[in-house]
């Protein structure tokens, strides 16, 4: 959970204020065209190449004290930002700038049997407002969505980060003042501990919808202490269950992308299920696999029988690593690994291998999850993989959006009916 602690500023007032400046922005975005929109996040990814030695510099001091603060490994990789990643914020503006705009788009339509004409719309939210943890490159993701969605948006990232986003947000800024949008489309909130957090919770009128992005901590305090509307994003304890039919060489391929590739986000793997019938074969390929990846198993009474796995503990079965650790367990069958992701899934991404189309059915039917994969690794559970653009989180709610959010689930509608003199 980000530093909601020891409040620096950011007073009730303050934070309404500048809600209120975001208020107004929104209300020239709501009516900006297309081509005004995708200038501005052409106009923000250039300046944040020409500001990238200042956004650097910046990150470098927040990289410093979280290793001095003796922050783990997995939360620096986050937090840190070299010349590749600063591109690649660059690039996922220009990247957003190239999709579809959703503002307009008509959802349904039909002429009623009155005359009346009915058209379902999108537009924007409005103010959105963004509550993160120590993932700076979140800071452009999120400002570039909103912005190509039609909203303001207010960015409360953590205190770890806070003169990377304060750059950032400077960068971005000035280039939406370079296009002649208004600059406080995008604004920090301001403070760094909790009142200012909750001032923007309670900012209810002023802030359209919340969303929380981060650990489970962070996320159960705002919906716990939110009265502005909040669109839910999830923690990743995120399974893959090896089915008595894979194919193991697929299997170990899939299971060591899925906790490997990238292990400090959400859709990485932290869980693995295999089946009694191929236990035999599979453990002793798997768990050198890990092992030589630097994954630490923490198994049940099969895994923990090989050399170098750890005895799980409960904990361990709920557990977001976000690190090379795994947990491991044995199943008896099917029906025994679908009752563990039920007790134990946040809801992420699950994913089965198999060749059994009768067992592929019955996951994908009974696993309550916002994604369920196939044959495939779980790190696919994302907007850009999706062809989305960037992504503003994985929402593991039901309502609104499920799933990766882009640029419409960045959206809400209005229903436009047009008539000639109709009276009811």
């Amino acid at each position: 959970m980000p530093d909601l602690t020891g409040d620096s500023g950011g007073t009730s007032d303050e934070v309404r204020a500048v809600a209120a400046r975001a208020r107004e922005a929104a209300t020239n975005l709501a009516v900006a065209t297309r081509a005004a929109k995708d200038a501005a996040l052409a106009a923000m990814a250039d300046r944040l190449l020409t500001d990238g030695p200042q956004i650097l510099a910046a990150n470098a001091e927040d990289v410093s004290s979280a290793e001095g603060s003796g922050t783990g490994a997995h939360l620096v990789d986050r937090l840190r930002l070299d010349q590749e990643r600063l591109a690649g914020m660059a690039q996922g503006l220009r990247d957003v700038a190239g999709l579809p705009d959703p503002v307009g788009e008509v959802v349904r339509g039909a002429t009623l049997a009155n005359g009346l004409e009915l058209r379902q719309v999108r537009v924007p939210f409005g103010v959105v407002g963004i509550i993160y943890e120590a993932r700076p490159n979140v800071t452009a993701d999120a400002a570039g969505i909103c912005l190509k969605s039609g909203n303001a948006v207010l960015l409360r990232g953590s205190s770890s980060a806070a003169a990377s986003n304060a750059a950032i947000v400077d960068a971005l800024r000035r280039g939406l003042a370079d296009a002649g949008l208004p600059e406080d489309a995008v604004q920090l909130v301001p403070g760094r501990g909790h009142e200012a957090a909750k001032a923007l919770m309670r900012a209810r009128g002023l802030v359209d919808v919340l969303v929380p992005r981060g650990g489970a901590g962070l996320i159960r305090s705002v919906v716990e202490e939110s009265t502005v509307p909040v669109i839910e994003t999830g923690v990743g304890n995120c399974h893959v269950y090896v089915d008595a039919a894979a194919d193991l060489d697929m299997a170990l391929r899939i299971v060591l992308n899925a906790k490997t590739q990238r292990t400090s986000v959400c859709n990485a793997a932290e869980s693995l299920l295999v089946h009694e019938a191929v236990a035999g074969e599979f453990l002793p390929m798997v768990v050198p696999a890990l092992q030589e990846a630097g994954v630490l198993v923490h198994g049940d009474e099969r895994f923990a029988a090989l050399a170098g796995v750890q005895p799980a503990t409960d904990d361990d079965w709920a557990a977001e690593y976000l690190a090379l650790e795994m947990s491991a367990a044995v199943v008896p069958s099917l029906e025994a690994a679908l009752d563990h992701i039920r007790r134990y899934s946040s809801h992420h991404t699950d994913a089965i291998v198999t060749g059994s189309q009768a067992a592929a059915r019955r996951f994908v039917a009974e696993v309550d999850s916002a994604a369920v994969v196939v044959n495939a690794s779980t790190r696919f559970t994302d907007g850009g993989e999706f062809g989305f653009g960037a992504e503003i989180g994985i929402s593991t709610q039901k309502l609104h959006a499920r799933g990766p959010m882009g640029l419409p689930e960045m959206t809400s509608t209005k229903y436009v009916v047009t008539g000639d003199g109709h009276i009811r």
